[in-house]
């Protein structure tokens, strides 16, 4: 973390609420503060340059819910390779493959939003498509400050109506359901990433399937844009004279911002795909530790939808991306 940030606090607690559970009748039932406490690294109020040290405690959780699941493999679940790859099973909840832990990365991604602010460069998720409902790719289309206005976090108003219906009528059958986030980066400099290995797409790419449910990437036009005509796909460049930048600018951004793996200054839009959360509140086959077919029918307080509560973590993710490549251009600029 860069020395001399002002540290908001205020707004590292906000970014935390918007993913913290209990904040509405679509999401778990748990109900969770998600105090940030920092612990080191900041002084008088700025970053000092050292590592940020932070806590955020639990204060709703009930082991009990997983005590009937202590010799079973839930379906989907990391259950089982975590126990083949380890050979010690803990049952209380996912451990690290629970989506609790993506908390510490929305603290992580607040610090470097911060850092971003500074270089005028702004990030925005929302949520693009629950189940079969989806809204226009084209993000130009929407107000994305909308997109906070409403449980779904989607910037269409009727679309996230009908995106929270279904989600509330899924999770009043013990179902779940899956979908997509899209997320806009904007005030990138030419430069951004590496030519090989550390290509900038590929670098959110890893980043976004690291986050829990993740299922797939997609920048640019991405699949759809894989069916098109190069003479469609490419993006023309247009003189400094026809721009109001004073530089070499670009009619089309089909390639999402990115080219070669480097940033071209253009908005940079990419796509998360997230699969419904694998607990069920309805009963399934599965197999206990000793390989018995066994039925699993879980009980406690789980997200019908991982979405809502994902549009922050996206952010985080592609801020702490966007700053590792941006220190790594300016060190090269000195």
């Amino acid at each position: 973390m860069p020395s001399g940030i002002d540290i908001d606090l205020d707004f590292i607690q906000n970014e935390l609420n918007r993913r913290r559970p209990g904040q509405s009748k679509i999401t778990t039932e748990r109900k969770e503060t998600d105090e940030v406490e920092l612990l080191s690294g900041v002084f008088e109020g700025k970053s000092t340059g050292t590592p940020i040290g932070f806590i955020v405690k639990n204060k709703n959780q009930q082991t009990k819910d997983y005590d009937d699941i202590r010799d079973l493999f839930r379906p989907s679940h990391a259950d089982y390779t975590y126990y083949k790859k380890y050979g010690i099973r803990d049952y209380r909840g996912g451990g690290r493959a629970s989506a609790r832990i993506t908390l510490a990365r929305v603290v992580a991604g607040a610090l470097a939003k911060l850092v971003l602010r500074k270089h005028n460069i702004s990030i925005q998720a929302y949520t693009s498509q629950v189940g079969n409902i989806a809204i226009d790719k084209d993000y130009r289309n929407y107000d994305l400050s909308q997109a906070e206005n409403n449980a779904v976090r989607c910037p269409d108003e009727a679309k996230a109506k009908e995106m929270e219906s279904l989600i509330a009528e899924v999770k009043s059958e013990g179902d779940t359901i899956g979908g997509v986030i899209t997320c806009v980066v904007k005030g990138c400099p030419v430069g951004l990433g590496e030519p090989e290995f550390g290509k900038l797409h590929a670098q959110l790419g890893a980043a976004m399937l690291s986050i829990n449910a993740a299922k797939g990437f997609e920048y640019g036009e991405g699949f759809d844009g894989s069916t098109w005509r190069g003479s469609r796909q490419n993006d023309s460049f247009a003189t400094a004279a026809e721009n109001e930048n004073d530089d070499i600018a670009i009619r089309t951004n089909h390639s999402g911002g990115i080219q070669g793996g480097i940033s071209n200054g253009e908005d940079i839009y990419f796509r998360v795909a997230f699969k419904p959360v694998a607990t069920l509140l309805m009963e399934q086959k599965t197999v206990d530790i000793a390989g018995n077919e066994q039925t699993i029918d879980p009980r406690g307080r789980h997200d019908p939808c991982v979405l809502p509560r994902a549009v922050p973590i996206v952010e985080a993710m592609a801020a702490m991306t966007i700053l590792d490549a941006l220190l790594v251009y300016t060190s090269k600029r000195i």
